[in-house]
Parts: C-alpha cells; sequence; structure tokens
C-alpha cells in the first residue's frame, strides 16, 4: 500500500490483474500498526459469544389447542440433546405427538410435569447450552414455581361509606317500522278462520310473540281443547322435589371420578356447541346396486367401502364446490383448493377424523392404502397435524 501527497484521492491503478489501492492525504496518515490492533480487537469481540438458557414452550398442535398435557418426558434432567431429539410427548386436543429441540444443549430443568398441563406457548422445560449451566437454570426453574405459587395479596378492607348509587337509563319506547306480520301456526290460522276471528288482533303467548290455536280459541271464547295442568304442588314439595333434581347422586362405594382426556374435553366441548348449529335433514333414495357390485369386485383387492364413498364424495365435490367452500365470517364463502376428505376412526379414549387429501384426485386403490395408514397412525396416536386438521368435508 503507497501513501502519495500529491492529491487527496487517487483512482485505483490496476496492473498484472491485482489491485492496488491508493490513498492520499495532505495529513500524515496515522501509524498501520495501530489501525491492525483495533481490527483485532473488535474482531475478539465479535467472536465471543455468550451462553443461553432457551425455553421449551407448550406447542401448538392444532388450530383448536388452547392447552396440552405432558403425557411422558422422554429424556430426564441434566441429558445431552441434539439438534431434532424427541424430548416430551404431549397430548393435544386431537392426539399424542411427540416434540422435538431445534438446539443442542442440556435438558436441564422440567418446569411442566408429566400429566400437568399448561397453555399454548407456556415454557414446560428448560434447555441450557453448556453443562455448567444446568445449575443456573435449574434456580430459574425453582423462581418460576415459587413465583407461581406465591399469594395474592389480600383484598383492601371495604370502607364504610356505601356506594354511590347508579342511575337507571329512562326505558326507550319501541319504534314501530310499519305493521307487524302475523306469525301463528297453521292450525292457528285454521281456527281462526274456521270461529271468523280477527288474527292480527289477537296477541301471541307462543316463542317470539307466535299465536297459537289456545290463543285463538281464548280471543273466540271457547274452552281450551286440552286438560288444565294440574295444581301446582305444596311449596315445601316442590322445595324437596327441586333439591333432589338439582344435587348430584352419592357416590357408590369404591367410585372414584376421572377428569377428561384433552380429547375427551374437546368432544365434549364441540358435542356442546353443535347445540347452537341449525340441523336440517335431506333424505333421498338411492339404488346402490352398482356400487355393491364394484365393491365385491375390488374388495379382494384391499379397497374398503370407506375408500369407495370418500372417493364418490370426493367426485360429487368437484362438480358441486360450494359444497366444498366454508363460511367463516357470515357475509362470504371461501372456495378451498382441494377436495379433502375428514372420516372418523374410534381410538382407545375418544375419536379422530384422519384426512383423505385430494381424494377426487386420487384413484381407488392408492386412496384405499392411504386410508389404512391413516387408520393404522390414528390408532398409535402417530398422526401429524396435517393430517386431521385439513379436512373440508366430514
Amino acid at each position: 500500500m503507497a501513501v502519495s501527497s500529491s492529491s487527496f484521492l487517487s483512482t485505483p491503478s490496476l496492473s498484472n490483474s491485482k489491485s492496488t489501492i491508493s490513498f492520499a492525504s495532505s495529513v500524515s496518515p496515522a501509524p498501520i500498526p495501530s489501525l491492525r490492533r483495533v481490527v483485532f480487537r473488535s474482531q475478539r469481540r465479535v467472536m465471543t459469544v455468550r451462553s443461553k438458557i432457551r425455553e421449551i414452550f407448550m406447542p401448538a398442535l392444532s388450530s383448536t389447542m388452547t392447552e396440552g398435557k405432558i403425557v411422558s418426558w422422554l429424556k430426564t434432567e441434566g441429558e445431552k440433546l441434539a439438534k431434532g431429539q424427541s424430548v416430551v410427548v404431549v397430548e393435544s386436543d386431537k392426539a399424542d405427538m411427540d416434540v422435538e429441540t431445534f438446539y443442542d444443549g442440556y435438558l436441564a430443568a422440567i418446569v411442566v410435569g408429566e400429566g400437568e398441563t399448561a397453555p399454548v406457548g407456556a415454557a414446560i422445560g428448560l434447555l441450557a447450552e453448556t453443562e455448567a449451566e444446568i445449575e443456573e437454570a435449574k434456580n430459574k426453574a425453582a423462581s418460576k414455581s415459587s413465583a407461581a405459587v406465591a399469594p395474592s395479596p389480600p383484598p383492601p378492607p371495604a370502607t364504610s361509606s356505601p356506594a354511590p348509587a347508579i342511575a337507571q337509563p329512562a326505558p326507550v319506547a319501541a319504534v314501530s317500522d310499519g305493521p307487524r306480520k302475523t306469525v301463528a301456526t297453521p292450525y292457528a290460522k285454521k281456527l281462526a278462520k274456521q270461529h271468523k276471528v280477527d288474527i292480527g288482533s289477537i296477541a301471541g303467548t307462543g316463542p317470539f310473540g307466535r299465536i297459537t290455536a289456545s290463543d285463538v280459541e281464548a280471543a273466540a271464547g271457547i274452552a281450551p281443547s286440552v286438560a288444565p295442568p294440574p295444581p301446582p304442588p305444596p311449596a315445601s314439595a316442590a322445595a324437596t322435589a327441586k333439591a333432589t333434581a338439582t344435587s348430584s347422586p352419592p357416590l357408590l362405594p369404591d367410585s372414584s371420578v376421572v377428569p377428561f382426556t384433552a380429547m375427551q374435553s374437546a368432544v365434549s366441548k364441540n358435542m356442546i356447541e353443535s347445540l347452537s348449529v341449525p340441523t336440517f335433514r335431506v333424505g333421498y333414495p338411492v339404488n346402490t346396486d352398482a356400487l355393491d357390485a364394484l365393491y365385491e369386485k375390488v374388495k379382494p383387492k384391499g379397497v374398503t367401502m370407506t375408500a369407495l364413498l370418500a372417493k364418490a364424495a370426493g367426485m360429487a365435490l368437484a362438480q358441486h364446490p360450494v359444497v366444498n367452500a366454508s363460511c367463516k365470517d357470515g357475509k362470504s364463502f371461501t372456495y378451498n383448493s382441494n377436495i379433502n376428505i375428514a372420516v372418523a376412526v374410534a381410538i382407545n379414549g375418544g375419536l379422530i377424523t384422519p384426512v383423505l387429501q385430494d381424494a377426487d384426485k386420487l384413484d381407488l386403490y392408492l386412496l384405499s392404502q392411504k386410508w389404512k395408514e391413516l387408520v393404522g397412525k390414528a390408532r398409535s396416536k402417530q398422526l401429524q397435524p396435517h393430517e386431521y386438521n385439513s379436512g373440508t368435508l366430514l
């Protein structure tokens, strides 16, 4: 490197395929050795890497999972781990799955023990990079546990002064949108016509103001066609009956209460939510002689009736894509790009719905082979999330 005083910066010159960069300045340059020392010190600082204690989080194994249960830890505290190794088995609302580590290190501390649950994203264990950091990680885990069980501060004492009364808003008069539509049962309309009663002048006592036959009979001055209800029982008898109905029956000797598994909790939740979903049924007679004949023909080759029906459903959905669509916001349809048929399979402790993906595109033999694999994985709790949560038709 040559230093010239002829100009402030000279153009680099190329000679014999070697590039020589010349710097020039009217001020004497700083000694090069000191520059090298600065560079080397900077390099030493960059190359210094601080070791870390990482948290092992509860993963989200499905789109509906909010918490997971630790089935078993596959490694013990202090054991060395390699990236990609399975560390713990987690039970979700769909299946049991192995959770792998993304880093090399040591399983320093187990925060959530076997049989315990934790919300998605919570720390269930600590991973130390070096063996020397295991003790520090254990102290960190102990501090987390003590913080979790620390008693909450007592509530402040109640003051003797009464709380100010909150003014209730004045009732707002209902605004009429025009003539009210008369809603009545067909039998009520028939009775009103028979007895020449203006059905529009009757106040309905049924659900949402619906006019019933008894409303029409009362307006026409006719005795009700149904027998009057029995008189109410005495107050003491009613109280006894209510207490009997609401109280739980006593447990039999040697009985035990077992909490739901994550899968059973999910099934219970979905069954309760299904009560709010409008249900209607459509029946249509179908002659299955051709289907039965085809099944008898392909059955020796390992094709099941489930695969046949899934294939038929996939071909039908390809012709009617709106049936394969979903409505999530109540304002639009989402047309799914794949036709994935989910079929329920009973397993130990619940059920799960493996998904036959692209059922319209796979041939019947591949579809049947795929279904056999999915059933085996479902019953051994080895299904991956995309194999049970990607169905477009159940």
